[in-house]
This record gives structure tokens, sequence and C-alpha cells, in this order.
């Protein structure tokens, strides 16, 4: 019996030893990542199959759970947030920063413009251009700085922001070379210093102008880039704004519109040519608005109730097709030129009237009103454009009015009925939106004046310079004849016409002058 005692303590305390010794194992930093791997309830079921096999049968002890270390729950949580899940191509809200272009610290590069800014005076059909120059300043910060090539160029960039296929560069960006400069097309050395590059362009005046909209965006890109020996490229890129003017009627446009089967017209003063930054004005009149009915012994009236007007901007233009995703044509198996048109409307300015304007009811009475509008600030108008490849933006002015038939008896002329009929009159009258020309006047006209008598060239002499026999510059003076005349004097001046020499004035007794004769 004592035997069997102490084997019953033996085998408790190897079991309670077990335990510890698995515990700590598990709380130890070496065992955590093992532990993580193994599912939490088989090491359970390890430690439980542990204790069972060390005690013997007739024991009851149940398993000891010890109690965890304080860190533990730390440790876990420390744990949990360190292996958080990870995805590093995906990015919420988050952006890499673009990095800058490496500048090289022996030169610079700028321009200046001399010339002033690009306006085109008059449409696509018989506008001469603008004249556009400048220089290109080099500035080098160290002696011998070595240079393999210098040049620049302009282009026309064109922007289509519904392009022909989504999500692609070719199809929504095209550029086209306008002109091109070398300035250093071999290598050469440049001393510490300033150098300057002259540069001019004729911009022709088919060319459209500056846009940006909601179909395209047009820019003209200017690019210059300086390769050295040694150390990154020097670039500039500058934007030149190209604009248009068309020149401004001295007087404003008539129109007469008639809307049949009324007797009523409407005769119509307005500018075609408007700036995004003005007030306009227009009048408008309209007559035939009484009929005398004598049968029925009554006067028909035409009274004006509403009238509005606003200001409507199309855009039409066609994107182009890449040759990537231009369809191919079915003889000769090249990409065909294709693209897809697109077009918008938008109203950039209106307004409502409910008076305003004077009526006169007798029988050539007639309705009268001038009405101003402009342009909102917040607006963005795009002014009048029209370029070779089918982008053209066009602006109109629409007047609608809402008028009803009223009737009153001859005799008694205040007692008025409607009718219950009513008609809308609408009207469409094209403006052109433009900038102003201001002072400025085309490069053309700032030429001297040519004149028809003056030859293409200096005139030629016929009888010819013996350079054989002059000695001297001097020989070839005005006065070589006087001087020879004179036997061999210094000064041509005594004997020259110009130059002669006048008697000294006397004066008379009436305090006048009497010149020798």
């Amino acid at each position: 019996m004592p035997h069997r005692v102490v084997d019953f303590f033996r085998s408790s305390n190897d079991s309670i030893n077990n335990i510890k010794a698995s515990v700590q194992r598990r709380s130890s930093p070496s065992s955590r990542s093992a532990s993580r791997e193994r599912p939490t309830r088989h090491s359970a079921s390890s430690v439980e199959t542990t204790v069972d096999q060390t005690t013997t049968p007739n024991s009851a002890a149940p398993p000891v759970k010890m109690a965890e270390p304080r860190g533990r729950e730390k440790d876990k949580h420390n744990d949990a947030h360190n292996h958080r899940l990870s995805f590093p191509s995906f990015h919420l809200g988050s952006s890499k920063p673009v990095k800058e272009p490496a500048q090289n610290p022996s030169a610079a590069l700028d321009w200046k413009l001399e010339s002033p800014p690009a306006v085109l005076y008059g449409d696509t059909e018989n506008s001469t251009g603008a004249l556009v120059s400048g220089q290109l300043l080099l500035k080098i910060k160290e002696e011998d700085f070595e240079v393999e090539s210098f040049g620049a160029k302009l282009q026309i960039h064109v922007i289509q922001k519904k392009p022909f296929t989504g999500h692609c560069q070719q199809c929504a960006s095209q550029t086209t070379e306008i002109k091109s400069w070398s300035f250093l097309s071999e290598p050469s050395a440049l001393s510490k210093r300033t150098h300057e590059f002259p540069f001019s362009v004729l911009l022709g005046g088919h060319l459209p102008a500056t846009t940006d909209n909601a179909l395209i965006a047009i820019r003209y890109d200017f690019t210059a880039e300086v390769k050295p020996k040694t150390g990154p490229s020097i670039k500039l890129t500058k934007n030149i704004d190209v604009k248009r003017s068309l020149p401004v009627p001295e007087l404003p446009h008539h129109s007469i519109r008639i809307f049949p089967p009324t007797n009523i017209a409407a005769s119509v003063h307005y500018p075609q040519v408007v700036h995004p930054i003005s007030t306009n004005t227009f009048t408008l009149r309209l007559d035939g608005i009484v009929k005398h009915n004598i049968e029925a012994k009554s006067v028909e009236y035409w009274k004006l109730k509403r009238l509005a007007w606003k200001l409507e901007e199309t855009t039409e233009t066609v994107a182009p097709a890449c040759e990537k995703h231009a369809p191919k044509d079915a003889e000769s198996g090249e990409p065909a030129k294709k693209g897809a048109k697109r077009s918008e409307a938008r109203t950039i300015a209106h307004a409502d009237m409910h008076s305003g304007w004077k009526s006169d009811y007798s029988p050539s009475g007639c309705i009268e009103m001038e009405i101003q509008y402009q342009l909102a600030p917040n607006a963005r108008a795009v002014c009048d454009m029209k370029s070779e490849d089918g982008t053209e933006i066009t602006h109109q002015l629409v007047v609608e009015m809402v008028v009803v038939q009223e009737y009153a008896p001859i005799a008694h002329p205040k007692q008025i009925t409607p009718t219950g009929v009513a008609r809308i009159l609408r009207m469409h009258f094209g403006v052109s939106l433009t900038e102003r020309a201001g002072l400025g006047v085309s490069w053309d006209n700032e030429a001297p004046p040519i004149y028809q008598d003056v030859p293409p060239s200096p005139p030629s002499y016929s009888c010819p310079i013996p350079y054989s026999s002059v000695e001297s510059v001097e020989d070839l003076t005005l006065g070589r004849r006087s001087q020879e005349g004179a036997g061999g004097s210094s000064s041509s001046r005594a004997q020259s016409p110009a130059y002669e020499e006048r008697a000294p004035s006397r004066t008379g007794a009436d305090g006048e002058q009497e010149v020798p004769r």
C-alpha cells in the first residue's frame, strides 16, 4: 500500500512538470510562430493526451491549467496588429509623388518673347496670320560648357476629351509640328555668360485659336532642349496663347421676321460680333398686333405676355481613330481614316422678362423694347473657332415670345375679352463671340509702305570707277575735281557751292541788311 501512494504522488508531480514545460514553451518567443501555425484546439488536445498518458488509470486528477503570464494578452494584441493583411499594389486615396526631372547645375534655359500677343485678325479665309518672335536665353554657369546639340520646336497639341476609343492615349492626343529650329547641330564649347538664340515663326491665318471646352482642347506647345556632353538634358516647355479677333461692323445687323398666319412682323437690330466681357444691346419691334374686324365691329389685339432670350454655344468636332483602333480597308488592308463625330450644346446666358416694353394699341400700333444682355463671368464661354480637322464652335441668340389674342368692341375698347388663342414666336440669330482686338494691328499692316517708283534694287552706275588708278580714299571724295582745280588745295569746302563763302552783310540806315549780289 505505501508503494502505491508513492507512485501516485510521483506520477502527479511528473504530470504537473510536463504541463509547466508545455506552458513555458508556448509563452516563449521562439515557439510563438510554431504555436500560431497549430490550431488552439489541437494544442489543448495534445496536452490532455499527455496528461492522460502519464497518469495512471486509477488517478482521477483533472488536467491542470496554469495561469498565463501578464504580458500574454498584450503580446496577442501586438501579434494581431503586426500581422494584418497587406496589399502592396492596392492603394486607397494615395498616389506616389511625381519625381521632378533632374536639373543641370551648370546651365539654365529661359525665353523672352519680343513680339506682341499672338492674335489672328480676321476669319480663317482672310487672316494673314500672327508673327511670334523672341529669344532663347541659355545661361552658362561655368567655363567651357560642352553642348552636343540645341534645338526647339513648336507644335499644335490637340486633346480629345471624348476620344474615339476610351483609355487610348493615341486616340486622345494628336500633335502636329509647325516649325523646328536647330541652333547648335554640332558639339560646341560655350563660355560662361548668357547666350541669346533668336527665333521667329509666322502662324498661318488658317490655324485654330487656343481653346479648352468639354470636348476638345487645343494649345500651342513650344519645347526647347539642350543636350550637354555630361549631365542631364536642359528642357524648356512653354505654351503660346493664340487668339482670334474678328472685325466688328460699324452698324448693327437688321433682320425682319414674319410669323404667318398672323400679321405679326418682328424687326430686330442686333450686333453680329460680341465679346465675352461686354454688354450688348438689341432692339425689337413687333408690328401688326392690331386687326380691325369691320363686320363684327371688334378689334383684335396680340398682347406680349413673356419674352425670353438665351445665348447658346454649340461645339462640334471629330475624334479621329489611331492606327490601332481604326478599321482596316477591305481592299488595301491599311487602316482607314475614320473618326467619331462629337457635339455638345449648352446655354451660356439667359433671362426671362415679363415687362419692360412699350405697347401701343392704336390702329397702327406696335410693341417696342430694348434689351441688354451679357455673359456671366463663370460661364466660361469659348470664342468662335473653325479648323480644318472638323472642329467648329458657333453661337446663336435665341429670342422666344409668348403672345395671346384678345378682342374688344369698337364702341367699347376697354371691354377686353381674351379669345383663348396663344402663340409662341421664336427667332434665331447667328452671332460671333470673339476676343477684343485692342490697339494691336495685323503684322502686315505694320510694315513700311511700298512705293511704285522705287526699284527693287539700288541703281547701277554707268561709268566704272578706275580702282587701279586710285591712290587713296581721299581721291574718291566729292571735292576731287575742285581739289584739282584749286591746285591741290586740301580744302574742298572752299570750292563747293554748298559751302560758298558769302561777303559780310551791311546794315543800312533803316536797319535792313544788304546782301551783295
